[in-house]
């Protein structure tokens, strides 16, 4: 029985084996950092403190970084949905096979070309001397004062690139679970198009459309290459204002840069959690 029970443990130990490099992986990068940015914006000269914290709720700058990023951030989330869906929705009705797998690996590609990058994209194409500007001013339709793709209406457009495909990716899933049966069933009961997305299709989609503009708001709210290299500190952002205390732009805080990161780890940590809770809920349906 010892010999038996020896034998189970030593296979249990064996089958976390394969999962060593993952969880040295989330140590060394993920869990041990967050320690030690948490301890570095707790403690000064030694001693535990919250005054950094006290300023990050108390700076007007910090405070406007806080407000850019949470318009970004939710404009993005938003508009990354609405199009998002469709774009799913008008793949998964399409009849060929291969156009729908050639479309959602262009989506796959697509979500992750980001950063500097596609940054200079944008310059290329709807900066002020860009390709699309320059063909727009010569039929006479002028971009330029009244808009910027170096502020935040541009990060908006720049961001949709990168969150539109990522929500395309997340909701096919969803889309592919309404079942034929149900449409068919609603249309032979009497029910209008309208009346069976309202009462069948967008409840029962409603879990992972608010679970991926969870994860949208938090994709977008941590973004950092893309926002620094199109505009550099022209738009307040908490990404970019950890980036200036750090480098010392003005002067160098990395303890003030510590806390603002704590509480931007803190919003995506509570967007990232509700979009799993909501991903367990929708497949327990």
């Amino acid at each position: 029985m010892r010999n038996q029970n020896a034998g189970i443990t030593r296979k249990s130990w064996l089958l976390w084996i394969p999962l060593l490099p993952t969880i040295l992986f989330c140590l060394g990068f993920q869990i041990i950092p967050v320690i030690n940015l948490l301890k570095s914006s707790l403690l000064s000269e030694g001693n535990l403190t919250f005054k950094f914290f006290t300023q990050v709720l108390t700076s007007p700058g910090i405070i406007d970084s806080f407000k850019n990023t949470f318009t970004l951030s939710l404009g993005t989330a938003s508009l990354g949905v609405i199009f998002g869906f469709l774009v799913a929705f008008a793949i998964i009705s399409s009849p060929d096979k291969t156009v729908r797998n050639a479309l959602t690996a262009l989506a796959d590609v697509t979500t992750n070309f980001g950063g500097a990058p596609l940054a200079f994209a944008f310059i290329v194409v709807l900066g002020s001397t860009g390709v699309v500007t320059l063909l727009l001013k010569e039929i006479g339709i002028a971009l330029y004062p009244n808009f910027r793709i170096y502020s935040l209406k541009g990060l908006i457009i720049s961001y949709l690139y990168f969150q539109i495909p990522l929500m395309i990716l997340l909701i096919i899933p969803s889309i592919m679970g309404l079942k034929k049966e149900w449409w068919e069933g609603a249309i032979n009961l009497g029910a209008t198009t309208g009346r069976f997305w309202i009462e069948i299709a967008i409840p029962y989609l409603a879990p992972a459309l608010f679970g991926s503009f969870l994860l949208l708001f938090a994709n977008s709210f941590g973004a950092y290459a893309t926002a620094w290299t199109l505009t550099g500190s022209d738009v307040n952002l908490v990404t970019i204002q950890i980036g200036s205390l750090i480098r010392g732009e003005v002067q160098v805080e990395p303890e003030l840069a510590n806390a603002i990161a704590a509480v931007g780890l803190l919003i995506m940590g509570i967007s990232v959690g509700g979009y799993i809770w909501l991903g367990t809920k929708s497949k327990a349906r």
